[in-house]
């Protein structure tokens, strides 16, 4: 919650003076709206503001307009305007911002969401008698009050913009995001106003109660994923302090082994787990010396063992963080090897080493320069059903040429190894690969 911008007070003084004086010309025009369900949908707008969930985005996720839409529905029916533009009134008012440096910011919000819910309940009462009174029609009457709804905000927010000499364009991507939201609390809303309209005030603990409970949860799930962001971002942290290139090619992996996982049209969970695994999955580099890591001629024998260690620590760093259990087998050398005959091996420890060895063959390793990524997709071809499983293969190379993405030699954007030589030992006989090719040219 940031101090309110003092260049704001003025144009706050003058939206919540302007839905003050709309409300006074509406009392005056319709009379004075009936008392008890403003005053319960008011309490629970104000409770419902009080209890929203902030998203790993910044944005925050409230019931309040659900409840906002639900009021519009049950003061449709006496066509009233009043109500819904005094609730949002009520809207504004937020108890942290009582303080001296925040409370311009009830002020605004009261006005701005005052003429905004009065655009709903106007949208919502002038649509044709099937729109409003019919269902499942008058669903469709909840979507147009919240477009109305959303359009008045964001005329609005972007004039507070430029009021601040901000661009009116950085409001696009926050309202955006909280678009579908509003989109299904308008649904909740107008359901739970025609329970109301139709069953009376007793129907709201009914509804409210299980609502309530889903934020509850909702909360909980987001402090969980929170506190396992911060688990993964702290061994990537320390990875990055130990060996930047290998923290750097994770994020890599992460984000190739994301695009298979795409084109497979994984689900967000299943997503989220691949990209997990394929952060962590060097992780036991951790206690493998850099001199070993990063050495530019051949590992002998037992340099090569002492190596390979990382793959064994990196199961079991994993192995004891409950949440990364699952994926603890993933980034094991022997679950990657492609097996054709093995019909029953999960394809996440494929999808990892595809990407893995993409990123080692289009960026600057010790041992030799980047492989321009024409070679490396050829390279994942000729592997294919061999090395690599040729779907994941496949769709690594599909997901890059959608994104019209080019990595390799002359593409990076850093490079840790500035003094490789141009052609190495390499993996799987890149350097020669790559040697040969220059020889062609």
């Amino acid at each position: 919650m940031n101090p309110f911008p003092s260049r704001l007070r003025w144009f706050a003084a003058l939206v919540s003076l302007g839905a003050l004086a709309t409300i006074v010309a509406l009392v005056v025009h319709e009379g004075r709206p009936s008392g008890w369900p403003l005053f319960v949908f008011g309490v629970l707008v104000v409770f419902s503001e009080h209890r929203s969930v902030q998203l790993p985005n910044g944005s925050t996720v409230s019931g309040g307009f659900m409840v906002v839409m639900a009021l519009i529905v049950v003061f449709a029916h006496t066509h009233s305007l009043v109500g819904p533009a005094m609730l949002g009134l009520v809207s504004g008012v937020y108890l942290p911002q009582l303080k001296r440096e925040y409370r311009g910011w009830i002020a605004y919000n009261a006005g701005v969401l005052s003429f905004a819910i009065l655009a709903a309940a106007f949208c919502f009462t002038r649509l044709p008698t099937a729109l409003v009174s019919k269902a499942p029609l008058s669903a469709v009457g909840a979507l147009a009050a919240a477009f109305a709804y959303l359009a008045t905000v964001s005329s609005l927010y972007a004039i507070s913009y430029l009021v601040e000499g901000r661009s009116p364009r950085e409001v696009l991507p926050e309202l955006l995001s909280s678009s579908g939201q509003l989109l299904l609390f308008a649904m909740l809303g107008w359901a739970l106003g025609t329970l109301y309209v139709s069953l009376g005030p007793t129907i709201m603990m009914l509804a409210i109660v299980p609502i309530v409970i889903a934020r509850e949860m909702f909360a909980s799930y987001l402090k969980v994923k929170t506190s396992h962001d911060e688990t993964v971002s702290l061994l990537i942290n320390a990875l990055e302090q130990k060996d930047p290139y290998t923290a750097g090619h994770a994020e890599r992996v992460s984000t190739y082994a994301g695009y298979i996982g795409e084109e497979f049209n994984f689900t967000p969970g299943r997503l989220e787990r691949l990209r997990y695994a394929a952060l962590m999955h060097d992780i036991g580099k951790l206690v493998v010396p850099n001199q070993l890591l990063n050495k530019p001629g051949k590992l002998t024998e037992q340099e090569f063992a002492r190596v390979r260690i990382h793959e064994g620590v990196s199961v079991q760093m994993l192995s004891h963080i409950d949440f990364l259990k699952p994926i603890a087998m993933h980034g094991h050398g022997d679950a990657m090897r492609f097996d054709p005959d093995n019909h029953n091996h999960l394809i996440e420890p494929y999808i990892i080493m595809v990407a893995d060895a993409y990123d080692a063959m289009t960026s600057t390793r010790s041992y030799r320069k980047a492989l321009p990524q024409e070679v490396a997709f050829q390279e994942l071809r000729d592997k294919s059903g061999k090395q690599f499983h040729p779907e994941c293969a496949a769709a690594l190379i599909r997901a890059i040429e959608k994104r019209n993405e080019v990595h390799g030699a002359g593409h990076e954007t850093a490079s840790h190894f500035e003094q490789a030589p141009q052609a190495g030992l390499g993996s799987a006989g890149l350097g020669d690969l790559a040697q040969d090719n220059n020889a062609n040219q």
